[in-house]
């Protein structure tokens, strides 16, 4: 009991190692969880999942996949497929099949797998997937079109590609326990009813008590846990392996169905998947023997270089055929396609379940499947931005601004950025604030910019700099840690604390580093105030005849300096480190209060 307490703390804190790493080198969390598992498992045999678990570990492995599949699908909106391009909506439909009847075929020849393990191979391999895409475009800074399609590829691909890999293997599983064609289809039929059926009446049934607040706010996430775990188990006993089709379906529904609050239900997720897929990981990885390492020879390397070199380029060229993208932006998305999550835990569970069937072959799904992930992982991670570079398909260094908060002091900011030509996105928890900033015409992003959800629904492409406006204290210094990761030194301001300044100091320590934004007497209740009582953002261009000093005496210091843009078009933000000296040519943006004159 205490060898398997000490095991279970260890694949913990190895999580958080692993996590914590991932955020440092900005790389998807499941690279240094797939090494560390492998490490611990045939490379040392310092753990092993299945003597550590015994018969908890299929259960375990099968509710985890339920898990993710079902939180994939739950941001499968129908409205997002149909409104992000063309392009999007064939790479994860005519791009999907083309891929994975290359991965088949190549799967068949160069692995030697019979056509249904080739057939689930090929389905798997499918899903890229935002938790791998999303880390590489932060770095990457393509063009601002080409990184929209590949980021909308990946949080689309994820459900689409999952609901074909369920139905590919529910088929192969079915034609390997009962051997006639005629009775497979059947049986097929029957799981194909179930799943859509149980999955779709669930959605819309649990969709009805989330709408109505039949249940408390406060239960809502752990109650749609429960009824998907519920519905699970029992499609499972209604049909063997019809569980995983019906939470696919039941997210989608949940997902597209009017009036259903889904936010907080995908925020409780992700402390969830933060534990439970760290974990998983670990001990997919560490399952795998040394036998099935020295399975991965030249044909496991050929059969990859087809995945990537033959199927990729050859889905993007259908999909994009008839396009405005020329060759460089083409050969930029044929490029980038690395495997993640998904497709390592269904790897692994349809691999446990076919070897209980006596599959032939299904002990090399797990294998090819995470050498697939790791090496284009670690390849594209390396050199898609030096391709990109090379082929001129990166924007320049970004200048735009993110800002927390969207009151009425981050909004009249938001508005003269943008009317100076500068990118400006604004995020805030409260509704009215983001409707306002809507109606002023000012992007937004609705939700916590903390969340893994923002992770993959902010759009930062061209946001350079963070301002920190909102009033609450604990949001700002907290988004201020997090995306000065994101965003770089010097590009992240803080905000003066004000009152009561001292009793949290300790949590200030942490933000000394940071240069004060607008200045260190200057905080958010003094802002709110000013434009409370009618002061506005303008703009002034500074002249040899017209100082920055004739500027101030003439609003008679009632006018706080906020941005200062050169003839050159870059800008520098006020703030107590670096005076901000505006000179000749310099365009000024200030803060003035009432009572000044109109310039």
């Amino acid at each position: 009991m205490e060898h398997a307490a000490f095991d279970l703390t260890l694949i913990g804190l190895l999580a958080l190692i692993c996590q914590w790493l991932a955020w440092r080198l900005k790389l998807p969390a499941i690279l240094p969880l797939l090494i560390a598992g492998i490490v611990m498992g045939p490379v040392t045999g310092l753990l092993q999942p299945d003597a550590l678990l015994g018969d908890l570990l299929f259960p375990l492995v099968s509710l985890a996949v339920a898990v993710i599949l079902f939180e994939g699908s739950l941001t499968l909106d129908f409205g997002d497929l149909r409104g992000h391009g063309h392009i999007v909506r064939r790479l994860v439909t005519w791009g999907a099949l083309v891929t994975g009847i290359i991965a088949i075929v190549a799967a068949r020849y160069t692995l030697g797998l019979s056509w249904e393990m080739a057939s689930v191979l090929g389905a798997v391999l499918v899903v890229t997937g935002p938790t791998v895409v999303l880390p590489l475009l932060q770095t990457l800074r393509a063009r601002e079109h080409l990184s929209q399609i590949l980021r909308w590829e990946g949080i689309l691909i994820d459900p689409v590609g999952a609901i074909g890999a369920v139905l590919v293997y529910e088929f192969v599983a079915l034609g390997a326990s009962n051997g006639a064609a005629t009775y497979t289809l059947v049986l097929f039929a029957k799981t194909a009813l179930i799943g859509f059926g149980l999955g779709g009446l669930g959605g819309y049934l649990w969709g009805c008590v989330l709408r109505h607040h039949w249940l408390p706010q406060r239960l809502h996430s752990f109650g749609t846990l429960m009824a998907m775990l519920t519905l699970f188990t029992l499609s499972n006993m209604l049909f063997h392996e019809s569980g995983l089709l019906t939470v696919t379906v039941m997210g989608v529904w949940l997902a597209n169905m009017r009036g259903v609050p889904t936010q907080q239900i995908i925020e409780f997720k992700e402390t969830l998947s933060v534990l439970l897929i760290s974990g998983l990981f670990i001990l997919l990885a560490a399952r795998l023997t040394t036998d099935q390492l020295a399975q991965l020879s030249w044909p496991a390397w050929a059969f990859l270089l087809i995945l990537v070199g033959v199927a990729r380029p050859l889905a993007v060229w259908v999909c994009t055929a008839g396009t405005r993208l020329n060759w460089r932006e083409k050969a930029l998305l044929a490029w980038l396609s690395p495997r993640g999550i998904v497709a390592a835990a269904v790897a692994s569970l349809f691999a446990i379940k076919l070897e209980n069937l006596g599959m032939p072959g299904a002990e090399m799904l797990v294998p090819v499947t995470f050498l697939v992930i790791i090496s284009t992982v670690v390849v594209q991670s390396l050199l898609s931005r030096p391709i990109a570079l090379a082929l001129k398909v990166s924007e320049p260094p970004p200048t735009g601004f993110l800002i927390i908060g969207a009151n009425p002091v981050a909004r009249a900011i938001a508005k003269a950025l943008e009317e100076s030509g500068f990118t400006v996105r604004l995020t805030d928890n409260s509704w009215d604030a983001v409707q306002e900033a809507r109606m002023a015409g000012l992007p937004v992003y609705y939700g916590n910019p903390l969340s893994e959800h923002a992770a993959q629904h902010l759009e930062l492409t061209g946001i350079g700099h963070l301002l920190p406006l909102s009033p609450y204290r604990e949001l700002n210094n907290l988004a201020v840690l997090h995306f000065e990761h994101v965003l770089g030194h010097g590009k992240v301001f803080r905000l003066a604390a004000g009152t009561g300044k001292h009793a949290h100091r300790h949590q200030e320590q942490a933000l000394d580093h940071l240069p004060l934004v607008f200045g260190e007497s200057v905080t958010y209740a003094q802002l709110s105030s000013v434009v409370h009582r009618g002061g506005e953002v303008r703009k002034a261009k500074l002249s040899a005849s017209f100082s920055f000093e004739d500027y101030r005496q003439a609003h008679q210091d009632r006018l706080l300096p906020l941005f200062c843009i050169g003839p050159n078009g870059r800008i520098r933000v006020a703030n107590d480190r670096v005076p901000l000296a505006p000179r000749a040519g310099d365009t000024v943006i200030s803060l003035i209060q009432v009572d000044s004159p109109e310039y």
